[in-house]
């Protein structure tokens, strides 16, 4: 009898570890085997607003200005701020399979990159007044273009030159690191600050000095 006992219990519980084994592999929406960039399903995410893949991200200089507002341990206002969608790669190459060599290009995805400036600022022995802007970028294999432009408030990018304010060439390098999500970010150095421009392989730098 005990003997039979063990045998049923060791039955079921055979099966039902199979059940389990055979509903997650049926389950579509299953996570151990989907990176986090593949398992955003934006169509599920809101019936009031529709979720976009490139997540919108700013970048402050001094960097997290608003952390160190709330703890009131700011050493100096804010002097600059950009403004981006995150577009990434999902396995493509930067260039071709998303950028082309010579084509303008926004900085990031959806509205138009902006660049607030909260003081005057001097950019490559250039004077840049303090206001709104939006950035640009005309890739090349060792430099790229960087253009400031007054056209804020856009979507996409819509090349005006009559609207550009400045244009800035700037080295690129590539390393090796591989980053899924295009990145702006405000890095100090010595005399000023960088903005940082990274993805895929591919990084570039606007210096400035306010």
């Amino acid at each position: 009898m005990r003997r039979s006992t063990l045998l049923l219990l060791a039955s079921c519980l055979f099966f039902s570890c199979n059940n389990k084994k055979e509903e997650k592999e049926a389950d579509p929406d299953r996570t151990d085997k989907i990176d986090s960039a593949t398992m955003f399903r934006p169509e599920k995410a809101n019936n009031y607003a529709p979720v976009d893949i490139s997540p919108m991200d700013m970048s402050y200089y001094p960097v997290d200005y608003p952390k160190l507002k709330m703890t009131k341990t700011p050493t100096v206002p804010p002097q600059a701020r950009v403004i981006y969608s995150r577009p990434h790669l999902q396995g493509r190459k930067l260039f071709n399979d998303v950028l082309k060599y010579g084509e303008s290009w926004r900085l990031g995805a959806n509205e138009a990159t902006e660049l607030d400036l909260y003081t005057d600022a001097t950019i490559q022995g250039k004077k840049i007044k303090a206001g709104r802007y939006i950035l640009y970028c005309i890739p090349a294999q060792e430099t790229w273009t960087i253009v400031l432009n007054s056209n804020i408030d856009s979507w996409g990018l819509h090349p005006d030159p009559t609207a550009d304010i400045a244009k800035f060439t700037v080295p690129v390098q590539q390393t090796s690191n591989s980053i899924e999500f295009f990145t702006l970010v405000f890095q100090p150095r010595t005399g000023g600050v960088d903005l940082l421009m990274a993805w895929d392989n591919v990084e570039a730098r606007l210096p400035f000095a306010f």
